[in-house]
């Protein structure tokens, strides 16, 4: 069943259906198994899961849970390329897909496309 309000379950289900997505991706699994490892029920894994709920929870709820510096450990990734970036979005524009319908989808792959630009801007890509 697809979303069309947002809340912190389906912020994290979307979260939880994303990330094994990325670790079966040849272009950006590389980057998150040097950080965090290939195992997604590690609790390094499920530490970086929780965090990501809070961020998008920080990012579409104004929730306050969310500390970090989104950007910061995207300055120490080698090779980090715009193409990586694309792709990431291609498959949460996929995962947003799945989980939501109407304004919360959109929501999410337009926050989403905002944020990898301002990150490609920053990171000089």
């Amino acid at each position: 069943m697809k979303h069309n309000t947002i809340n912190r379950e389906n912020i994290q289900q979307m979260v939880n259906s994303f990330y094994p997505k990325i670790l079966k991706d040849e272009i950006v699994a590389p980057f998150f198994i040097q950080k965090i490892g290939s195992d997604i029920n590690s609790k390094e894994w499920q530490e970086h899961l929780k965090l990501l709920g809070d961020f998008w929870a920080m990012t579409s709820l104004g929730d306050l849970t969310y500390q970090g510096s989104p950007l910061a450990p995207h300055f120490n990734m080698p090779g980090i390329s715009r193409e990586a970036f694309r792709r990431w979005l291609e498959l949460f524009h996929q995962t947003v897909d799945e989980v939501y319908t109407g304004s919360p989808a959109e929501f999410f792959k337009q926050r989403s496309s905002n944020i990898a630009t301002n990150f490609m801007r920053n990171l000089g890509l």
